[in-house]
């Protein structure tokens, strides 16, 4: 019909509808995207962007591991005349500090990504002007590693140690991968081949090589051993951030989203070539999901190195 609303219009006024009665109050689920083509007979791609368009006017956010939620405020519209600047002499400059700065900046990347991290955006999260900011930092890059040495300093290294090299270096696995639940932006902010040296993230380093030292092994190898298991958690841990945004971005959680590909799996299982992966995955209890992966893993590699020393 000439003029009418596109679909995804008239699904955002409906749901707006709901949140402004009262039908649907600050922390509850709105529908994901899977339930919107459901309940409106849509295609998948007009749900993304009805949770997008609501995202957008912030009616919703989207809380890891829960989905899309109410947002705690009702959206105000701004007043068109409404341009605030504040003046130079009532900027608070001797409030700011570098520790507040980096914490906002954590908050910012916590929220919404590392890629919605800029000095501008911490700028006016702090509300001061944005080259205020350059007096405690360089520079992104700066504000980035006083990030991830902040994150490594939340959770200190038990003291004293637990005996045996094992079970040191499983602590230190164990706490590296809650500290990357807990920001999912840092597994992906450090890099692997060009480490970067922040005082507590080295206190990890230093742990691990102290647990294995004294088992017989060279430097070289007490190095690959270290880097090995840190390796196996960073690089798991770098799809929590990837698995927030697809849930940003659809409003589905991972496991509404393997629901979407059960026509798939039947188009494949009529074909005949993934008779073994389809039996395993139809026929056990396995459930795709990062924690369960991390304990396999973490086990068998320990499981390796057992063998590894013992060889030495």
């Amino acid at each position: 019909m000439t003029g009418a609303n596109p679909p995804y219009l008239r699904i955002v006024a409906e749901v707006r509808g709901r949140i402004e009665s009262g039908e649907l109050r600050p922390g509850d689920r709105v529908p994901s995207a899977r339930r919107i083509t459901q309940e409106w007979g849509v295609a998948i791609a007009t749900a993304t962007k009805v949770l997008a368009t609501l995202r957008q006017q912030g009616l919703v956010r989207t809380v890891p591991g829960v989905g899309t939620v109410v947002a705690d405020a009702r959206p105000v519209a701004p007043h068109p005349r409404v341009v605030r600047r504040r003046p130079p002499d009532r900027e608070p400059q001797q409030e700011l500090s570098r520790d507040r700065i980096v914490r906002a900046a954590i908050e910012i990347a916590d929220t919404d990504g590392m890629s919605a991290l800029s000095m501008r955006r911490v700028a006016t999260s702090l509300d001061v002007a944005t080259m205020s900011l350059y007096r405690y930092v360089r520079g992104k890059d700066d504000l980035v590693l006083f990030m991830i040495d902040e994150a490594f300093g939340e959770e200190a290294l038990p003291t004293p140690a637990p005996a045996g090299w094992r079970a040191r270096l499983e602590v230190a696995a164990r706490l590296q991968w809650r500290l990357f639940h807990r920001h999912r932006w840092l597994a992906p902010a450090i890099s692997l081949t060009r480490p970067q040296v922040v005082p507590r993230g080295m206190a990890h380093t230093e742990w691990a090589l102290r647990a294995l030292a004294g088992h017989g092994l060279d430097p070289s190898a007490m190095l690959h051993a270290h880097v090995m298991l840190f390796s196996y958690v960073r690089g798991l841990a770098t799809s929590l951030e990837a698995e927030a945004e697809a849930e940003r971005d659809t409003g589905m959680t991972s496991d509404e989203w393997v629901e979407t590909q059960e026509a798939a799996l039947d188009a494949a299982a009529r074909s005949g070539e993934l008779a073994t992966f389809l039996h395993v995955v139809r026929d056990s209890d396995f459930e795709f999901d990062l924690d369960t992966l991390f304990e396999f893993g973490l086990a068998r590699i320990l499981d390796g190195l057992a063998v590894f020393l013992q060889a030495r």
